[in-house]
Order: structure tokens, then sequence, then C-alpha cells
């Protein structure tokens, strides 16, 4: 089976991370046919969209996507993120990014003692308050209002905590659900009460929930106290980078934007932005965008191979080739060098 493979390298310092993790992903030697898509800044300033009106139906066309970064200082980060990014979040119904947390051996840590880190997070990405709901009334006069509607359903909420709860059985069997229900009367409330109901069928998984100012500090205190959290769109995207940061700074972090259960394509990507400021100098830290596409190919039931390209990624940290934002002084190539040549 030939996998399909749709790569938006971004902007910034994407195309050279994902140059890596693509040639890390073919030292596998896999059946995957690789599909260039030229969406980001460049495109917007060349036709004025992120990406074409038929955006969605080509994706869907595909296995999965491999995503750099988008993002530049010539435009609004609020036109480059709801031009690409959020629509195919949304209009996909990607409602779980799942965004692991972990230090590697030889990675160094901004924590005294160096204590273990090993969290999951599963964050809601489709509604709460990212949902793009509001408006700006009396533009430019002096009461202009903007006006930011977070949007928690039932539904949506109990799909990503059954979620939380189902990866948590196969780890240490914990989650944490992030809140903040004693400020926010609404959502908030109607978050715990569906967590507290998944949890009633989950007698095998131990949950609390947390405030997440308290679990903010918490996780800086005592990360092995957490194994799975589970939060909103906005908490989760807080909270996951205080967690990169744990496990070694952004170009670690990797995440997944996935409908799990359904053949809809995922999304694959690190989380560090596009990086303008390092563009090019190849040093940019191609271990976040490699790991993504370890949570990519076992996505696409390709198991051995995750397992075998992770054994790498951590080998080569261990070694100490790594980019120097973790402590070591190869360029981004070599570390891509050096995961294939592990594979």
């Amino acid at each position: 089976m030939t996998h399909r493979i749709a790569v938006i390298a971004g902007d910034g310092a994407g195309p050279e991370v994902v140059a890596e993790a693509r040639k890390a992903v073919d030292a596998l030697g896999l059946a995957l046919e690789w599909h260039d898509l030229p969406w980001g800044t460049a495109h917007y300033q060349e036709t004025g969209a992120m990406m074409p009106p038929d955006a969605l139906d080509v994706v869907r066309g595909y296995d999965a996507v491999v995503l750099g970064a988008v993002g530049d200082p010539s435009v609004p980060d609020h036109v480059t993120l709801w031009g690409l990014l959020l629509p195919l979040r949304q209009r996909l119904d990607l409602w779980a990014n799942v965004r692991p947390a972990r230090l590697l051996d030889g990675v160094p840590s901004p924590l005294a003692a160096r204590p273990e880190v090993d969290m999951l997070f599963v964050r809601e990405n489709t509604e709460g308050e990212y949902s793009g709901v509001g408006g700006r009334a009396h533009a430019g006069l002096p009461l202009e209002v903007g006006l930011e509607t977070s949007v928690f359903t039932r539904a949506g909420i109990r799909r990503v905590v059954e979620y939380a709860f189902t990866l948590a059985a196969k780890r240490r069997g914990l989650v944490t659900s992030a809140t903040k229900s004693n400020a926010s009367r609404y959502g908030y409330v109607l978050w715990d009460e569906v967590v507290d109901e998944v949890a009633a069928v989950h007698p095998d998984v131990r949950s609390e929930r947390v405030l997440v100012d308290a679990l903010a500090a918490r996780m800086v205190r005592s990360p092995m106290s957490l194994d799975v959290v589970v939060a909103s769109n906005l908490f989760g995207d807080v909270l996951t980078d205080i967690a990169a940061e744990l496990q070694g700074g952004m170009g670690m972090a990797a995440s997944a934007s996935v409908a799990p259960g359904a053949d809809t394509p995922g999304i694959f990507e690190p989380v560090h932005g596009s990086a303008p400021d390092i563009a090019g100098k190849g040093i940019a830290n191609p271990f976040g965008a490699i790991w993504s596409a370890v949570l990519m190919l076992e996505h696409l039931g390709e198991q051995d191979a995750a397992d075998r390209l992770m054994r790498a990624v951590e080998a080569v940290c261990r070694e100490g080739i790594r980019t120097r934002d973790v402590g070591g002084s190869a360029t981004t190539s070599e570390v891509g060098d050096a995961v294939a040549a592990r594979v």
C-alpha cells in the first residue's frame, strides 16, 4: 500500500525542517509518494489567499499532510492563521490535537536536577476559544468593541475527553482535565460535567480536574505527576508551549491534528512556528518535524516504521548530534543526515 502524503512546507524555516523529516522517512524504505502543495505566504502574496478555493478537496485526496509552518512578518498573523491552518482543522473536523512532551536523553532541561518529563496533551482542536465566533463594531471610534465568543458543545467536549481516556489507558492511567470553571461559569462548568460523565464509564483510568493556572505551575514543579492532559483549544495551546520548553525547547515539539476513527487525513507539524529570524541559516531544529513524522506513521498504521524512526531520534539526541538550541553544534541537515543514517 502506497501512502500519498501532501507537503505544505510553508514559510520561514518550515521548508528546511520538512526536508529533513522527509529525508528521515525516506530512509525507512516505505512506499510513499510526496506531493508538494505550494501554499503559504508566497501564495498569499501572489493570489491574495493562503491556499486555493478548492484546498479542502485537494487535501482530502491524500492520506496525510506534513506541514512546516506558516507565517511571515509581511502578513498579519491572524491572516495567515485563519487563511490556512485553522480552516483546515475546522472544516476537516480534525478535532484532536495530540502533542507528546518527553525529555529525551541528552537534551538539556531548563529545570534544576533535570527531572523526567513524559506527558501527552490532547487538545480540543475545532471549537472553544478559537471558534472564530464574534466580530467588531464601531470600527475606529472611541467606543469600538471586539467580541470573541467561546463555543463549547457537549459533543465536542465528549469526543476529545473520550479520546484522552483511551490514550491514558495505554499509558500510566491518569487523565488531568484543565479547567477554569471557578471563573468561567458556563463553558467550563459544562466541560467539567462531561469529564465526570466520561470518567464514570472508565473506572480503570484515574481522573482529576485542575484549574489551568495551578496546572501550569504543577507542570514545572512536578512534571511526572501528569500523564495525559486534556484541555480546551486555548488552554491546550498555552500549556503545550510550557511543555515544549520542559522537553528542551520549541524545536523539539511535535503535533498531530487528527479525527480518530475517521478516514480524514491528519495534519502533522512541528509547533515552533516559521521562525523567520533563523530561516536560511541552517540552524533550525528539525527534531520536532521528524517527531511529527513519527506521529504521522503511527496514524497511517505503520507502527514498526514509527518505532524505528523514534528510536533513531532518541539515539541521535543521546549521541549529541543536536542543533545549538538544544546544546549541540550540528546544522539542520546534519541532524537529518544522522537520523536517516541511524534508521
